[in-house]
């Protein structure tokens, strides 16, 4: 009898079930969903560039945000300072801060560490962009019109024993929003994505979701983005994207972009076998990735320490490929 339930937790963990979550009360968890229940993709970048480092400092890219009206946006998680990234069309890209948009000032009144550690960016249709900052695990939140953010009093009791208690670097990792409600990631060691309902700010579910290859090591959650009715997930350590339907916790496609990541050019040098990319941005058309190398330079030149932003066609929509 061992030996069969041991052969059906395998056959699970193979199929890349998505892991029944565990939810407040009067809310559901995801959804049993095998591996063949999504379609498979591998993704290819199109464009490649190296991010400027502003003033030749370090920079951490993070979070992601292609804004309504087609600016790129993206922060470090060394500040909460935005830029806004301009494009040529290829080789290195520039970037244009926007210091007062989330001020440091603003932000450490909430914090305990010397300086934020903002990890993601998200909008809604209102125009609002939100902001999660992971040693506080707070979520900020500003319009453009508007001088002043302001921190969401969102209580995190229903999920706080997924909370790592000692450290809190492996928290807020991502966020996005869409149909009237707010997703945050909780990065890892015991990784969740947080649904959370913005008229009343309350948390209403937590779940998981598993990449197909979830065979050895842990899923590790670096961002979040909302297209089309989707959620979008990016899951590091496995170097996968995946596409899930909100209303049944469903992934309904998987796009694999580990042959991009490990190309010789991009390869970057790191202190652990997980991935680097950090910060994730969807549209119609395509997939925008963008890495978090920690300082680290690329094998093919350790010198060069800058991010790396790759945007990708989406194998899914027929005539997205150029």
């Amino acid at each position: 009898m061992k030996s069969i339930a041991l052969l059906l937790f395998l056959v699970c963990i193979l199929s890349g079930c998505a892991t029944s979550g565990h939810s407040p009360q009067g809310t559901t968890g995801s959804t049993f969903v095998s591996n063949a229940d999504r379609r498979l993709f591998t993704l290819k970048a199109e464009k490649v560039w190296r991010l400027d480092q502003p003033n030749g400092v370090r920079f951490d890219a993070s979070g992601l945000l292609l804004r309504k009206t087609g600016e790129l946006w993206v922060v470090s998680d060394r500040g909460s300072r935005i830029y806004q990234i301009d494009l040529p069309d290829s080789g290195i890209a520039t970037l244009a801060s926007l210091p007062d948009f989330f001020p440091d000032l603003f932000m450490r009144q909430f914090l305990t560490n010397s300086r934020p550690d903002c990890e993601g960016l998200a909008q809604d249709e209102n125009g609002f962009v939100y902001i999660c900052e992971e040693s506080s695990r707070s979520i900020f939140r500003r319009h453009p019109d508007h001088p002043t953010p302001a921190r969401l009093a969102i209580d995190w009791t229903p999920v706080a024993r997924h909370f790592h208690p000692s450290d809190r670097n492996m928290s807020f990792e991502g966020i996005a929003q869409g149909q009237g409600k707010l997703w945050v990631v909780n990065e890892r060691s015991d990784s969740r994505i947080i649904e959370i309902d913005l008229k009343n700010l309350k948390v209403i579910a937590d779940f998981d979701l598993n990449p197909s290859n979830t065979l050895f090591g842990e899923v590790q959650y670096s961002d979040l983005s909302w297209h089309g009715g989707y959620l979008y997930v990016l899951c590091r350590h496995h170097q996968a994207i995946l596409q899930m339907e909100p209303a049944t916790r469903r992934v309904v496609a998987e796009f694999d972009y580990s042959q991009i990541e490990e190309a010789a050019e991009n390869v970057y040098l790191r202190d652990f076998p997980t991935g680097t990319m950090e910060g994730l941005a969807v549209d119609s058309h395509y997939i925008w990735l963008i890495t978090d190398n920690n300082g680290k330079g690329r094998r093919q030149d350790p010198a060069d320490t800058r991010p790396t932003l790759f945007k990708c066609p989406r194998p899914d929509v027929p005539g997205s490929a150029q």
